[in-house]
């Protein structure tokens, strides 16, 4: 389907929005009752004093007797002057008292919003931070309280942010937002709202109705907020969504989404509604004016013929509110891809229609969903995977002491191989390096400009579009980024992100991590940037998934450049993934030892730096030093009076750049700034916050499998000794002639098939190419996952799988050499064998078979593998195709097997002092592994065999001309400086 836009230059795509509730009542802090006193003290002096001031010094404002042509007869002097400069005092108190009079009222009362005194716009904004400042200590206050940073504003500026935030953003942390902006939190007004029995009641109180009111000076009203005071529950608006769902509104438009209603509109109520004149119903109802009553009445004749297939545009496109009343103006969300209709959209495939999610896909076999759902997570997990590894090989390779393990990586089974398959179809890692760059790129866009990067609670990336939703607005954003659906979101096509490239500049925005997905948006939040603690509240398995699946993605996210992770609590030891990030501390006395001292020496450092957070202090000089995030991770419920320790230590986390995620089983933790919860559904609630999430987890079972994975690729895991046997061998014998044979090492070529014909020759080679490599089987979602990085559907892999198999054929016996194992994996016959596994087996057969008891046959071994090699792997493969070998360490695992083919020829050969045998086994391996230090040291060990200087001293020179700005490895230095004393000299002389 299209994707459609707003018809306004400054729309974007953006998450959907989710009102936010009123804040919760918090605990009171000493400052807080300093904060009351001194507000008493200032409306004394303002009520009290000044009067008493006024009438001692200049007396009563109205004068004795009332003439007033007597008084346009009198000269204008100086006590005329003071005397209506006294006035306009006089008068300026009373509009004052009378502000601080309606304030007081309102707050006491608990309901309704303050009455506006007319032309009172700074005067009254004035008095209500004085009383909710005096009130700030009671239990009604804190919902009503604006941030005092707001006085310099006007009552009306400070009245817009409340609209807009209510009506425009996804719901995620709106209520940060109405504080950063000084919009006033009044509980909802309620008004002209009465009862009403439509002509077509089905019984006298049976059905029941609500008008959304408009959102002038009050919270944006929601669905959750009408279930909540009307049917005792916020979780029951899915039954108003239901009752209401593609009706037809007064306005037009219809209700397609739980999210997005309309001040105006109608909504049929369940029968249990109760609250009074909250409900309307018009015959019951005389003070509800005939319009509306006109309204609800053919409103409800909508009900049991109300059409199912209305077009969302068609609501989203109107502008205005029909019958609200408030004169409040709509602004439009912006629009979403639609999602597909089973499953979960991936948020990388552009396609989302033709994509086979995992609930569509019958050939699953059981791959974690947790890892098939979550893209960066997957993709991070991926990556370190795969250096982890290729640290293995390479430390295994020139250890020199004890062997080696081989060159092999041990073959994951069970659930770590079900957990590598579902990280390798999941991860998206070109969305990793977008949204890297993105941030980077923004980065550095601001610092150009001078600018200060602005406080982002959070990003949403839908589509491949990126949403940051920023703690307060903060001007026009650098190009190419624009303004989002309001000031306070930045957003950025993917068409745009995908023109950036790599830039020199620190990470902005390192504690960014995701939480779950809504429709087809995901959410990352940004720990770092959190004013206070994060609660997580649930079961006790269902928040250790939680903190799994963020502490995983923190340590192996691509967009940050360095952090500490601590973890507390955590029953799995995660520290394997990331040992450089992840640390874990004993218990909760420990965590606050620890962060005591880190918060002191931040408070100190930015101090000292003359910065007022880390954000300007990140990308300044200092940024590799002082300003790397510090996320805190506690999966332990703490008591009371730790608690609120840590509340005060989080107090000004976020300007120091720490994070707290705190679970707790009882779901009230003192001190919490925002609060969540996890059901055992798999579903991330924050009501308060307007966010309700398919959350990302990582269950216990696929923690300890990634664990393992992480564990077996360790250098230091595993015994030492010689290397490791192939996974597959091949008969290397003449009566072991393969059937069909393909050469991968170089340009890639078969031999026994005839070529494909079509434009789907290329797609066949590619996957024969996967399964070559992967002798041990791949899954068939692994292996459309690669074809397709972008998606496919399940028709279309089996159609090419079946494609395969006419092509490969059967053996003599008529088995067919494109098999299916009994895990569902794709195996290749034995007949179906590639110069890589041949060259494999000739290796493994010189060092650890025949060739260790006879020196002729390892000689010939050895000699015939080195002929294979004639090149790197898949030499000519095309442009845009293969991108799946980024996942692989094959490309290491290559350069190190022909590397150790020609130093053992090389020493083969020195046996016999056969040197010029030496040198041309090693410059042959250096064709395919040029980076190889060990070559180049046996090399300069042949070379100085022959006894001639000057090619010693040539093949010097050749060495640091290739060993660039970097120059020549310490070992190689010292090697020359042993076999050529004089090589300094004779390469300096030598130019």
């Amino acid at each position: 389907m299209p994707r459609r836009r707003s018809p306004s230059p400054s729309s974007s795509t953006a998450p959907r929005n989710r009102t936010p509730q009123p804040v919760r009542v918090r605990q009171r802090t000493f400052g807080d009752f300093v904060k009351a006193f001194l507000a008493f003290v200032a409306l004394a002096v303002l009520l009290v004093g000044v009067p008493a001031a006024l009438a001692m010094t200049a007396g009563w404002p109205f004068p004795e007797t009332f003439e007033p042509m007597e008084w346009l007869r009198q000269d204008i002097s100086v006590s005329t002057f003071l005397g209506i400069l006294t006035f306009v005092v006089w008068l300026a108190w009373a509009q004052f008292t009378a502000c601080v009079l309606v304030e007081m009222k309102a707050a006491l009362s608990g309901v309704g919003v303050p009455g506006r005194v007319p032309g009172a716009g700074p005067s009254q904004l004035l008095a209500r931070q004085l009383v909710a400042a005096l009130l700030l200590v009671g239990a009604t206050a804190a919902s009503f309280t604006p941030s005092l940073a707001q006085l310099g504003q006007t009552y009306d500026d400070n009245q817009r942010p409340t609209v807009a935030a209510a009506q425009q953003t996804p719901g995620l942390f709106a209520q940060q937002q109405e504080q950063a902006a000084g919009a006033a939190a009044a509980v909802a007004e309620q008004a002209s709202h009465t009862e009403a029995t439509p002509a077509a009641a089905k019984k006298q109180g049976d059905t029941k109705f609500y008008r959304i009111q408009p959102p002038e000076g009050r919270h944006h009203d929601s669905l959750w907020e009408i279930a909540e005071r009307h049917l005792g529950d916020g979780r029951r608006y899915k039954e108003i969504f239901e009752l209401n769902k593609d009706r037809v509104q007064p306005d037009g438009s219809r209700l397609s989404e739980a999210s997005l209603i309309r001040p105006g509109w109608i909504m049929e109520m369940p029968g249990d509604a109760r609250g009074g004149d909250l409900v309307e119903m018009p015959d019951d109802a005389p003070e509800v004016s005939p319009e509306v009553r006109q309204q609800i009445s053919d409103y409800a004749r909508t009900g049991d013929g109300a059409s199912g297939g209305g077009d969302q545009a068609q609501g989203g496109d109107q502008a205005q509110d029909s019958g609200s009343g408030g004169g409040a103006a709509h602004v439009d969300l912006p629009r979403q891809r639609p999602a597909p209709e089973t499953g979960h959209a991936d948020l990388r495939r552009p396609a989302p229609d033709q994509v086979a999610t995992p609930a569509q896909d019958s050939s699953s076999f059981g791959l974690p969903e947790a890892l098939l759902t979550a893209p960066l997570l997957a993709a991070g997990l991926l990556g370190a995977l795969g250096h982890r590894r290729r640290q293995a090989l390479w430390q295994s390779a020139f250890a020199g002491i004890g062997g080696r393990r081989g060159m092999e990586p041990p073959t994951p089974t069970g659930d770590a191989l079900d957990v590598q398959d579902a990280l390798l179809v999941g991860a998206d890692p070109e969305g990793v390096r977008l949204l890297d760059r993105s941030l980077r790129g923004l980065a550095a866009s601001l610092a150009a400009e001078s600018r200060p990067l602005p406080t982002v609670y959070a990003a949403w990336m839908s589509n491949g579009d990126l949403h940051l939703q920023l703690a307060q607005p903060s001007g026009k954003p650098p190009s190419p980024w624009q303004l989002g659906q309001d000031q306070t979101f930045w957003m950025l096509a993917r068409a745009d992100a995908e023109a950036y490239e790599d830039v020199d500049t620190a990470a902005p925005y390192p504690g960014l991590v995701s939480l779950g997905t809504m429709d087809d948006s995901r959410l990352l939040l940004n720990l770092e940037s959190v004013p206070g603690i994060v609660s997580l509240s649930g079961r006790e398995e269902d928040r250790a998934a939680v903190f799994a699946s963020v502490a995983a993605e923190l340590a192996t996210n691509g967009w940050s450049d360095r952090m500490t992770i601590t973890l507390v609590g955590f029953g799995e030891d995660l520290t394997a993934l990331a040992p450089s990030r992840l640390r874990h501390l004993d218990g909760i006395e420990a965590l606050i030892e620890t962060m005591e001292a880190e918060t002191r020496q931040r408070r100190g450092a930015l101090g000292a730096a003359g910065h007022d957070s880390v954000l300007t202090g990140r990308t300044g000089p200092a940024r590799h030093t002082r300003w790397a995030p510090h996320l805190v991770l506690l999966a332990a419920e703490p008591s009371p009076e730790d608690a609120m320790t840590l509340a005060e230590l989080a107090a000004d986390a976020g300007r120091l750049g720490i994070g707290y995620l705190v679970g707790t089983g009882s779901g009230d933790l003192p001190g919490a700034a925002w609060e969540m919860e996890i059901t055992a559904e798999g579903r991330l609630l924050a009501p308060l916050l307007g966010l309700e999430l398919d959350a990302q987890l990582l269950p216990a079972a696929q923690q300890r499998a990634v664990v393992e994975l992480f564990t077996d690729a360790d250098p230091e895991h595993g015994p030492d000794g010689p290397g490791t046997t192939p996974p597959f061998l091949v008969d290397i014998s003449e009566q072991g002639r393969p059937a069909v044979y393909a050469r991968l090492v170089g340009s890639y070529e078969i031999i026994g098939l005839e070529t494909p014909d079509g434009e789907r020759s290329a797609l066949l080679h590619e996957a024969l190419a996967l399964l070559l490599l992967h002798r041990e089987g791949v899954h068939p979602r692994v292996l459309s996952s690669a074809l397709w990085p972008r998606g496919v559907t399940d028709d279309v892999r089996e159609a090419l799988l079946d494609r395969l198999r006419d092509w490969l054929g059967t053996d003599p016996d008529g088995t067919p050499r494109l098999r299916t194992d009994d895990a569902g994996r794709l195996t290749l016959a034995k007949s179906v064998v590639s110069d890589l596994d041949v060259l494999r087996s000739l290796y493994h057969e010189a060092t650890q078979g025949k060739g260790v008891d006879s020196r002729a046959v390892r000689g010939r071994l050895l000699t015939d593998a080195l002929v294979l090699v004639r090149g790197p792997l898949l030499a000519d493969r095309p442009e845009g195709r293969y991108r799946w070998l980024t996942h692989e360490i094959v490309d290491a695992q290559l350069p190190l097997l022909v590397a150790d083919t020609g130093l053992a020829l090389a020493e083969f050969h020195m046996e016999k002092n056969r040197a010029e045998k030496a040198i041309e086994a090693l410059n042959a391996a250096l064709r395919t592994a040029p980076a190889d230090e060990r070559l180049w040291n046996e090399l300069l060990r042949a070379t100085h065999a022959l006894d001639d200087p000057e090619r010693l001293t040539a093949l010097a020179s050749d060495l640091v001309t290739r060993s660039g700005a970097r120059g020549l490895p310490p070992r190689t230095e010292a090697l020359l400086d042993e076999l050529l004393p004089t090589w300094r000299d004779a390469v300096a002389a030598a130019g």
